[in-house]
């Protein structure tokens, strides 16, 4: 488990090595909306493109902002509730 984008409004944990291999080739991601608690997680093919997708942002240098406006667009996915244990 690896925090690798955490913001007032995101954050985003990868997991690598998850599970079945078949079912989660390429680890997972989960990514939280602070503000509205809910979170959704990523695996497999959707994990491979969310990566993808990424890398590339990340190759143009965002800013805060954009990273969160990228986010915000996975939001209307994000149905799970976070809860405290």
């Amino acid at each position: 488990m690896n925090t690798i984008y955490n913001s007032p409004h995101y954050c985003v944990v990868e997991f690598s090595g998850f599970g079945d291999e078949r079912l989660h080739p390429a680890g997972g991601y989960e990514i939280m909306d602070k503000g509205q608690r809910r979170e959704i997680f990523l695996g497999g093919e959707q994990a491979a493109s969310f990566r993808q997708t990424v890398e590339a942002l990340i190759a143009s240098e965002p800013s805060y902002e954009e990273v969160d406006a990228f986010l915000g667009g996975l939001s209307s996915m994000m149905n799970q509730p976070v809860t405290l244990h």
